[in-house]
């Protein structure tokens, strides 16, 4: 895909919708480069934190108040120092993701906030996966391999956590339609259907220019 038609897909999803799996055959589809897991190392290297620590901040947010209550504890000092650990994940997060977008071209991006990030791109296209509690579990049992008496507490702790740590870091409701340009059942859908569903609306969204929404804001 050219860089002049730079098509950036973010893809955020509960636990057992599939959205990772989606976004790995978007990616796979559109012929572009597929950021998950991998985002970690690259996070990583270029910021100096190690991948576990990144990882475990998502994952330390089950709790929202102790997350906050870390986040909030800086080390009493001025500038960046000043900063909490978990604020300077996140911020290396957001460099990362930015540079990576405006440099890079196309790209498909799963979870890490990166449709907060990259909300005032024209090119990027933010994708929200759910689905009904049945489907999610079955999913999870079937293809994940979570054991049965393990995956609704797995579900709510790892979606727990996702929102806490999404609420935390950007202002805004994990899952609420208005942060996303498109929202998915992937019950109703095969993973190839939503896979075409999502390339024809970011190919037939319109266009609009940062300063468009700024525009309309102060109407």
């Amino acid at each position: 895909m050219e860089k002049e038609n730079k098509m950036i897909i973010t893809i955020s999803r509960e636990f057992g919708s599939g959205g990772r799996l989606i976004g790995r055959r978007l990616a796979e589809k559109l012929k572009v480069p597929y950021y998950d897991k991998e985002l970690l190392d690259r996070i990583a290297e270029e910021s100096g934190f190690s991948r576990e620590m990144i990882e475990g901040a998502e994952k330390r947010a089950k709790n929202s108040f102790l997350y906050s209550l870390a986040s909030a504890m800086g080390t009493g000092e001025s500038g960046p120092e000043s900063l909490s650990l978990n604020e300077r994940f996140f911020l290396a997060q957001f460099d990362t993701i930015r540079r990576m977008a405006e440099e890079e071209g196309s790209c498909v991006i799963v979870g890490r906030c990166a449709d907060y990030i990259l909300r005032d791109l024209p090119q990027a296209t933010n994708v929200f996966v759910y689905a009904e509690e049945a489907d999610k579990i079955r999913r999870a049992v079937e293809e994940y391999g979570v054991p049965r008496e393990e995956v609704k507490k797995l579900m709510k702790d790892t979606d727990k956590a996702r929102a806490n740590y999404y609420a935390y870091h950007t202002g805004r409701k994990w899952g609420e339609p208005v942060n996303y340009h498109l929202s998915l059942d992937s019950g109703y859908l095969e993973i190839e259907d939503a896979v075409d569903i999502i390339i024809e609306y970011a190919k037939r969204k319109i266009y609009r220019k940062p300063s468009d929404l700024m525009d309309g804001e102060n109407k």
